[in-house]
């Protein structure tokens, strides 16, 4: 079994040392050998070899040397090795270090004393440390502070050991003296330790006889106090005031981690406004200064917990919050912008949008990598801002419409939604913003940007002037017509293998050629190649962005353009009264769709048009050649009433997240409550006034937090052995972030004492154990707790398994009693989250672990199963309730949780119901890693069919 020890060392196990040369290089007069050996030996000792036959050899001819690294090793290899017998009682052989140790502790040289010193804080053999208590009490007094420093820790070690007390009566008070003459920081601090952990009174007068120097004590020092302070609070809150203006006497400290600390614990001891906001100051002030990325995540963490628990104060500190936007690391960015979007008010509103507009404007630089995510950020952060508060909208909508035409095409992408928002929720701002984006259009790159954009114009070009303009602008950018010509269609089978070779971006035999002036002129093509390919017939370079992604193939693109169209010819007949220019405009349309349809269905691009595309270009004609009065109504007025209730609906779940974020709290009407006008208020200070009304507030909301139900701990409780086992043992399981909490008891049934019973744990997984197995005597029919600490790595589920090992007077063999597996849930590590629908497709094409479960379930609703699931993986529903509604017969959604560890888990669930009413389809689950897709999966195979 691995062997715990002061020093983390690498050790390869491809190929170990042998005892024997070891031995060899050990009895040798080579140093660098001997401290080589010596390094092996530590090696395999930790790594569970015994090596007994090493000890004399190391007692001869290591334990002499005067070599300090020898000595060093030699310390680590006597703190490995086992000191006592199977009994507790200390090995015959050990009395031979004593002697050496002694004479460490009296040596010349400061570095021998100091690490021996050291060495002792690990022992727990009290046979072995008694013999050397005189010369560990010399050693406080040495000249030297590396020497006194470590007595300190020495002497705090031997007083905690169960008959530390009785070894070193007069301790306390010789450490008080101590600390009251010494200079050093570090023997200063550990003088303070000592008497914090062992005589805590002590350290409490200390520190309220010189509470007006504390301000002057080294960092390490004020460290202590702080811990000091935090513990007195919570045992004794009535004290809290005075040990509070310690505090916030250390918020001026030059040190940075004492400064933090400070916040914390003001945070964690008082909930006043005046010593909050100090926290939330001390914070933004670390936020600037220090330039550690990860230390101002830490800070940034702090700060959105301080938000969720006292928004009303943080509101005020937003402008500092948004300092952090100067980091160029996007994390902090991100995180910083999470937080300020809470915080938003109609009071600070307009400077946040300020702020945010003028970041914008600065990654239009283009000096800093990964300009292109921030601006996205950024502009999602506005988008937000004009939602909530829609009176800033025409103050950023048109700086926004600039990046219409971004490369980075998920920022236009956010940009055109942001803008399809905004003119609907606004309508003061409508003319501008269609006059703008006509203006702009040419300038869109991207195909999903285009379809947006197509469809705002199809939809709030109203006016005459913006349904003619709307139309003329796609004309223009689609180009001159046909989008092929026939004698390139008979041409192309003879001359395949030429046009694959000629980029397609125009369909014309014309095309334009920049002068010397720097103006453009027409050239024909045609003596050039005997097969033209499409081009553009005239123009500016700028112009023609439909008509190239029509070349691609891109017939969706298509349909949107035949569907405007169709749009903004049906709203011309209500807004242009001559027929004349109606039909001229219908014919125009109607000759635009065709020649789409024809370039799909033409040999001139390698993929013909899709049925989808097809059917809604072909629906497109039959419309403009036969209008009803009903489908003018479901084209004009239905879509139109869809997009709203589709933002309705997007607000409602809004507004339900937030109130799913908000404290439930409940308060029991004999909830004891203290009127604080009524009390005494001599000797209080303004601090303690607020945190009593704070208090108060609490309490009569019912906003302290309630310890976990008798139930649910009942449901935590996981029996290890059967009820006919000499030794009886149940585990109570606390599942922490990074930490499992084992909290075993152990009942002996028998009328024996049981000697040495160790549980012996053991784990499968990413599951770590903390610390070593010990030994405990059980007296006959009395119980033990035991509590056992494993560290997670990762969401995957993980199985603890062991035994219970111990020994009786009348058996010489151990007895073993197996214990049942311990299986840790995957549910403890994931909890539901949002996101947009944008990023979850993003994570759902990068994520490379995919998990899909077939559907086999009794339930026979479809949103009856979908709940099911839900509440069995414990996952967020991100597809909108109105989706989900009506009995159509199939149902598809995407569920969203994340892990404490940071990792994303999506799931897709589409189902259908069959003749026979049951259900199929597939669960599909996808993540980073492979560990939660196949946790996942389990837990959705186990939990599906409908059981608890």
């Amino acid at each position: 079994m691995e062997k715990s020890c002061s020093l983390l060392i690498h050790f390869d196990k491809g190929t170990p040392a042998l005892a024997n040369e070891i031995k060899e290089a050990l009895e040798g007069s080579d140093v660098p050998a001997k401290v080589d050996a010596m390094k092996k030996a530590v090696m395999l000792l930790l790594n569970g070899e015994t090596l007994p036959q090493l000890f004399i050899t190391i007692i001869r001819y290591v334990l002499p040397s005067e070599d300090h690294t020898i000595q060093k090793l030699l310390l680590l290899y006597l703190e490995i090795i086992e000191k006592t017998d199977s009994k507790g009682r200390v090995l015959p052989e050990m009395i031979l270090i004593c002697q050496n140790l002694r004479n460490n502790l009296q040596h010349p040289n400061e570095y021998i004393r100091g690490v021996t010193l050291r060495f002792l804080c690990w022992l727990n053999e009290v046979d072995i440390i008694e013999p050397l208590i005189p010369s560990i009490m010399s050693n406080l007094e040495h000249r030297h502070p590396y020497v006194r420093r470590n007595a300190i820790l020495a002497v705090m070690a031997v007083y905690k050991l169960p008959q530390g007390e009785q070894l070193l009566a007069d301790a306390p008070e010789k450490i008080e003296n101590v600390l009251t003459t010494e200079q050093d920081p570090s023997a200063k601090r550990n003088a303070f330790l000592m008497l914090f952990q062992c005589a805590q009174e002590r350290a409490i007068n200390y520190l309220l006889t010189h509470v007006d120097r504390v301000s002057d004590w080294g960092d390490l020092l004020q460290m202590v106090v702080l811990d000091l302070v935090r513990k007195v609070c919570r045992t004794n809150k009535g004290e809290k005031g005075k040990y509070i203006k310690i505090i916030i006497s250390l918020l001026n400290s030059p040190s940075a981690a004492v400064v933090y600390e400070c916040a914390g614990t003001l945070v964690s001891l008082s909930s006043a406004p005046t010593a909050i906001r100090a926290a939330a100051n001390t914070y933004c002030q670390l936020l600037q200064s220090q330039s550690d990325n990860n230390v101002k995540l830490i800070v940034l963490d702090r700060l959105n917990e301080l938000k969720s628990s006292h928004r009303e104060i943080m509101v005020d500190m937003i402008m500092d919050v948004l300092r952090a936007l100067s980091s160029p690391n996007l994390d902090i960015r991100r995180k910083t912008l999470d937080i300020v979007l809470e915080l938003i008010t109609p009071r600070n509103i307009n400077e946040v949008v300020l702020t945010l507009k003028k970041e914008v404007m600065k990654t239009q630089s283009g000096e800093l990598e990964k300009n292109g995510e921030y601006r996205q950020m950024l502009i999602q952060a506005i988008h937000s801002c004009a939602v909530k508060f829609p009176e800033v909208a025409s103050t950023v909508v048109h700086l926004l419409m600039d990046f219409l035409g971004d490369n980075n095409v998920a920022s236009a992408i956010d940009v055109v939604v942001f803008v399809r928002e905004i003119i609907e929720t606004n309508p003061k701002l409508r003319v501008s913003i269609v006059t703008r984006l006509l203006d702009t259009f040419y300038q869109i790159r991207a195909a999903r940007v285009c379809s947006c954009a197509l469809w705002i114009i199809g939809e709030y070009c109203i006016s005459l002037s913006e349904v003619e303009s709307g139309i003329a602008t796609i004309k223009q950018c689609l180009g001159d017509l046909p989008f092929y010509s026939a004698s390139e269609e008979g041409e192309a089978n003879d001359s395949s293998k030429k046009s694959q070779q000629i980029n397609s971006t125009t369909v014309s035999s014309r095309r334009p050629a920049v002068l010397a002036d720097g103006t453009y002129a027409t050239q024909s093509a045609a003596s050039e190649t005997a097969f033209s390919p499409p081009t553009v017939v005239q123009g500016s370079l700028t112009t023609g962005n439909l008509r190239s992604l029509l070349l691609t193939g891109d017939f969706f693109l298509g349909a949107v353009v035949a569907c405007t169209l169709t749009k903004l010819i049906l709203r011309l007949e209500e807004v242009q009264p001559s027929k004349v220019e109606v039909n001229k405009a219908t014919t125009n349309a109607l000759l635009i769709i065709v020649s789409m349809i024809q370039l799909g269905q033409s040999s001139a691009l390698p993929h013909p048009i899709d049925n989808d595309s097809y059917d809604r270009m072909v629906l497109c004609v039959r419309l403009l050649c036969n209008t009803g009065t009903e489908v003018r109504k479901i084209w004009l007025n239905s879509c139109h009433e869809s997009f709203v209730k589709m933002l309705s609906d997007k607000q409602m779940r809004e507004t339900e997240e937030i109130k799913a974020k908000a404290q439930i709290s409940h308060s029991q009407p004999d909830d004891l409550i203290d009127f604080y006008h009524l009390k005494s208020r001599r000797g209080m200070s303004q601090l303690e006034l607020e945190d009593a009304v704070q208090d108060d507030l609490k309490r009569a909301t019912g906003e302290f937090v309630k310890d976990e139900s008798d139930a649910n701990k009942l449901n935590r409780v996981l029996q290890l052995t059967g009820f006919s086992d000499p030794v009886y043992a149940e585990a109570y399981v606390t599942v922490h972030h990074y930490d499992i909490v084992l909290d075993v008891t152990v009942i002996n049934r028998t009328k024996e004492t049981l000697q040495n019973l160790c549980l012996e744990l053991a784990t499968m997984g990413d599951l770590k154990l903390v610390e070593r197995p010990q030994n405990y005597t059980l007296a006959p029919e009395s119980s033990k707790q035991i509590k056992a600490n494993i560290k997670v790595s990762s969401t995957e589920t993980g199985v603890i398994f062991g035994n219970i090992v111990y020994e009786t007077s009348n058996v010489f063999d151990r007895m073993v009693v197996v214990l049942n597996d311990i299986h840790i849930d995957i549910m403890d590590y994931i909890s539901p989250a949002v996101c947009s629908d944008a990023a979850f497709r993003t994570m759902w094409a990068e994520f490379e672990w995919e998990n899909k479960v077939a559907v086999n379930t009794v339930i026979q609703g479809e949103k009856d199963f979908l709940d099911h699931i839900i509440k069995s993986t414990n996952m967020k529903c991100l597809t909108a309730l109105s989706a989900l509604e009506g009995e159509c017969g199939f149902l598809a959604a995407n569920l969203y949780a994340k892990s404490v560890f940071g990792e994303d888990a999506l799931v897709n669930v589409s189902i259908e119901k069959q003749a026979d009413s049951k259900l199929s389809g597939y669960i599909r689950i996808r993540s980073k890693t492979q560990g939660i897709a196949l946790s996942l999966g389990d837990k959705i195979t186990l939990k599906q069919k409908g059981g608890s």
